[in-house]
């Protein structure tokens, strides 16, 4: 099993996706965006469920949109230092008199006792909880001094969590899903059998969140959190919007800000996503990104006396590349009947390479797939999905469809998606043969996804974006795009690896920090090492 420690916990990890079949598989709807903040420790990641406590709903909201601003919530503690509540949402914002959800909230109250105002925080995902993002880890997503002064807040958006959740398959049903054989098993990848199999797969798993969850599935949008989260910020009695997301949490803010411009307070995006990239753009780039990450991991393996692979770093990215084939070819079973597949090791190979802290993970996985060993790898497929002693901890996965394919169009020319996959294989030689027909994941979603399109905020306060030379999840040139695209963005650079920057930087941390707690926005062109 991996160690029990690693050295630090993982920044911001790791995106939520099928990975059933090579279409899926990896980044192929991953690129849609996000992560967690939590340890890279294959255990249970907290006590939150111990922690949070039913809380009283307040007095039911009737008629317009605004009445839900005026919501009184009921303020419960819940754990240390914490509160909770849950406060009632439309769930169709354009039929607030229709039927309602409800959205779960926790607070850190400010530390000193004389809160600025308050601080909503977003851990990415899509699907990630925020609430469990504040009540078991604050100190990774916020910096001390920042949490002296703001109350923090995090939330489970719609469709999320302790939120009104989509649901989908009961556990049997997410292993058959998730780990199970496919029906395009056995047939040519791309062959024109190989995707109509895939489509059906893809259009029987939307289906079941369909029945499941009902006239949910259709309305948990990320332009329908933007809402939600103006709604909260009027309820807390904020006039404006101080915010800080990570990785897809970038998104909802740099929505929000498009949508509300002069609500905008302090907005930090940190790991940010480029609202104009399509899903084919998205997968290609993450997919050159964690190749080249995965590269970086190799370099360093080498110099150690104990890395488990051998030769030039070329030879050594063939080995991990023949890995991944033989897996592929005749799947490994774990110890508990589960096939460990192509698709479940590149979730296992990408887990750790968000924080370089967790590289010795990839030790361990390399050497026990070589020795025909699957349990490590399904250990951190596990810990990817929320899974832990055969039950799923959340609904991170089925959330994360479920948002995506609502933001995402999906287009099924296989003509296309053909040359795409080419392309992968071409640019990313270990992983990217594996990366292709991304477009799959949402193929015959019940609703249909909204177009990609730039967003501009104007006349909002200036809003701050964090980008990594060297994140593989979200590149840094989507940080100078949305950066660009925003009228009053300001872009802070970090020149490092890992998945976003904030808490684990000091230069960083202390321009982040003079933002939010005085308004300092850091000079144009800033870099930190």
């Amino acid at each position: 099993m991996p160690p029990a420690e690693p050295a630090e916990p993982v920044k911001r990890a790791i995106l939520k996706r099928p990975v059933t079949i090579a279409i899926i598989s990896m980044v192929a709807v991953v690129a849609l965006a996000a992560f967690i903040i939590f340890p890279l420790i294959l255990t249970a990641q907290g006590d939150a469920g111990s922690t949070t406590v039913a809380t009283k709903l307040p007095e039911e909201p009737k008629g317009t949109a605004t009445d839900f601003e005026k919501q009184q919530p009921n303020w419960q503690s819940c754990g240390t230092g914490m509160q909770c509540a849950d406060v009632y949402a439309p769930l169709d914002w354009k039929d607030p008199s229709g039927e309602k959800i409800t959205l779960h909230m926790v607070k850190q109250p400010a530390k000193n006792g004389k809160p600025i105002g308050s601080l909503f925080v977003n851990p990415g995902g899509p699907g990630a909880s925020g609430a469990d993002f504040v009540l078991d880890s604050v100190n990774s997503a916020v910096e001390p001094a920042v949490q002296q002064q703001y109350d923090v807040i995090g939330w489970d958006p719609r469709g999320v969590g302790k939120s009104t959740p989509v649901t989908c398959l009961d556990a049997a049903g997410m292993d058959k899903y998730l780990f199970g054989v496919s029906p395009a098993d056995g047939l040519t990848e791309g062959s024109d059998e190989w995707i109509a199999a895939a489509e059906k797969e893809s259009a029987d798993f939307g289906a079941a969140c369909a029945k499941s969850s009902g006239a949910l599935l259709g309305h948990v949008s990320t332009a329908s959190t933007v809402q939600d989260l103006n709604m909260m910020r009027a309820i807390v009695g904020d006039p404006k919007l101080n915010y800080l997301g990570y990785s897809y949490g970038t998104y909802i803010g740099a929505r929000f800000a498009d949508a509300y411009p002069d609500k905008v307070g302090r907005l930090v995006l940190d790991g940010a996503m480029d609202p104009t990239t399509s899903l084919g753009e998205v997968v290609r780039e993450q997919t050159l990104g964690f190749e080249q990450a995965l590269r970086a991991y190799v370099t360093d393996c080498l110099k150690r006396s104990n890395c488990p692979l051998s030769g030039s770093v070329d030879e050594a990215m063939a080995s991990i590349g023949s890995l991944l084939d033989g897996v592929d070819a005749k799947p490994l079973k774990g110890s508990d009947g589960r096939m460990f597949t192509s698709g479940t090791m590149l979730t296992a190979i990408i887990t750790p390479l968000y924080s370089q802290s967790n590289w010795p993970y990839l030790d361990q996985l390399f050497t026990s797939v070589a020795d025909g060993n699957a349990d490590v790898g399904l250990s951190l497929a596990d810990f990817y999905y929320d899974r832990e002693n055969g039950k799923y901890t959340s609904n991170s996965t089925e959330a994360f469809s479920a948002i995506n394919c609502l933001d995402y169009p999906s287009d099924i020319d296989a003509d296309r998606m053909r040359k795409e996959a080419a392309e992968l294989a071409k640019i990313a030689p270990t992983i990217g043969r594996f990366q292709g027909y991304g477009d799959l994941g949402c193929a015959g979603w019940p609703y249909t996804g909204t177009e990609r399109t730039a967003v501009k905020a104007k006349g909002a306060d200036p809003i701050l974006v964090v980008g990594t030379t060297g994140d593989p999840a979200t590149p840094y040139r989507w940080a100078e795009s949305l950066t660009k695209q925003l009228d009053s963005g300001v872009l802070l650079t970090y020149e490092g690896e890992g998945h976003t920057a904030y808490g684990s930087n000091a230069c960083v941390n202390d321009a982040v920090d003079a933002y939010l707690l005085k308004g300092t926005v850091p000079p144009e062109g800033t870099r930190c090492k």
